[in-house]
């Protein structure tokens, strides 16, 4: 269904000067400092469509010029297997996957489509240039499958041990390219490979955190849950690898709260991340805005030994103005960190309690939020959103015979800018 696009507005987290989009801007021109900026939408009340509208019944705060096909929308639940476990009165669990019975019919099973709805919503339909997108694997596949549907030009930049995150129903459209940092490489190396891509004016950054139509795709999560339950959340948990997720939920929270019908709080934000990998929970829990020196090798390492290798960033909006820390200090939160062995368990806690299989950075939430309990961080009468951002994966698997995607050039992130750009040019 067509929508108009939405009216909106920028604003700089450093300075607050509001300025107009005059196309993709990922930050504001003036800002002497890195920063953030944010959406400011015309519409301070937003009107909900129904759910034949996917993720765009949120349209009213999403900064797009156009609607794609293909989309759901997260849905939100109140818990009846894992509440009463837990001791929990008012815990609302928010759904990104595959549970048709629910409501819950994205493909690639991560709440990451709500990202690539969003953003590629955003470019204009008269967009030529080639869209790029750095990922450690369910970012690509939301991207690509999004882009696939849609004939929009796109090269995924993921490392090659995590190209069997790249299974699909359906074999890609031509218009999807993948490439690939070599094997022993992480996500930060995928990073690094697409940042030479962009010197290109053939490709364009995707932008990540710093733009504003992942983010608030992304906040369509705490938007899902504030109209099923009528009002903000006290308490939110999500596993995080860079963030972005937990910084969009406490922009959704502001936006709700100038809406003026969901409350006035702000929810305590409570994100989490897997042990060994845990950069931004010992920086929150040392007091500090930046994050902690670590080895490049230290990092690498530390990130093939999680459980979770969608949560291996090792270069986080944390510190950035307007990042994760400044909206856990804003929010009055904390972090969490879980063991491989603690999300395994969690994982089929959850699958026999509520019903559905859940990734691993799934289980970390879980668990975190467990953890929150027992130390007296939330209690048990608070109304609190468990983001469980992928799931329905192995079910989804069962009902179709999936296909892989495979690597369409494989790259050294230490070649010269000039030699990855004219191998991926060759690809189109």
């Amino acid at each position: 269904m067509e929508i108009q696009p939405t009216r909106y507005h920028l604003e700089s987290c450093l300075t607050h000067r509001e300025f107009e989009d005059t196309g993709w801007l990922m930050a504001d021109p003036q800002d002497t400092a890195p920063s953030l900026i944010r959406s400011i939408y015309h519409k301070k009340q937003i009107e909900f469509k129904d759910s034949s509208y996917g993720l765009y019944k949120f349209a009213d705060w999403l900064p797009i010029t156009r609607t794609l096909k293909g989309s759901c929308a997260p849905v939100t639940y109140k818990s009846v297997g894992l509440a009463d476990k837990l001791g929990l009165k008012n815990l609302y669990i928010t759904f990104s996957g595959w549970w048709p019975e629910i409501g819950a019919t994205m493909r690639t099973c991560s709440f990451k489509e709500t990202e690539a709805y969003s953003v590629c919503g955003r470019l204009t339909a008269n967009n030529r240039r080639v869209l790029v997108v750095a990922s450690a694997g369910n970012t690509a596949r939301a991207f690509a499958q999004v882009c696939s549907d849609n004939n929009i030009p796109l090269v995924i930049a993921i490392p090659e041990d995590n190209l069997n995150a790249l299974w699909f129903k359906e074999k890609l459209n031509n218009c999807v390219k993948v490439i690939c940092s070599p094997k022993g490489s992480d996500y930060y190396d995928a990073i690094a490979l697409a940042a030479k891509l962009n010197a290109s004016d053939m490709f364009m950054e995707e932008g990540g955190a710093k733009n504003v139509a992942r983010r608030d795709g992304m906040a369509t999560t705490v938007l899902s849950a504030a109209q099923f339950i009528g009002r903000i959340p006290d308490a939110y948990f999500q596993a995080v690898g860079s963030g972005t997720g937990t910084i969009a939920a406490y922009e959704a929270n502001i936006r709700l709260i100038n809406d003026g019908r969901f409350g006035q709080n702000i929810m305590k934000l409570i994100p989490s991340q897997n042990v060994p990998f845990t950069p931004m929970y010992d920086a929150w829990k040392a007091g500090s805005r930046d994050l902690l020196p670590m080895d490049e090798n230290e990092g690498r390492s530390k990130a093939l030994q999680i459980k979770a290798p969608v949560l291996s960033n090792r270069k986080p909006p944390y510190s950035i103005i307007g990042g994760l820390y400044d909206a856990l200090v804003a929010s009055g939160g904390d972090f969490q960190k879980v063991t491989n062995g603690e999300l395994t368990e969690a994982c089929e806690m959850f699958e026999e309690l509520e019903g559905s299989d859940i990734y691993s950075a799934a289980g970390v939430a879980v668990v975190s939020l467990i953890k929150a309990l027992e130390q007296g961080q939330v209690s048990p009468e608070q109304t609190i959103m468990l983001n469980i951002t992928g799931g329905g994966e192995k079910r989804f698997k069962k009902e179709f015979d999936c296909i892989n995607a495979y690597a369409d050039l494989i790259l050294s992130p230490e070649c010269s800018t000039t030699e990855i750009v004219e191998k991926v040019t060759a690809l189109f």
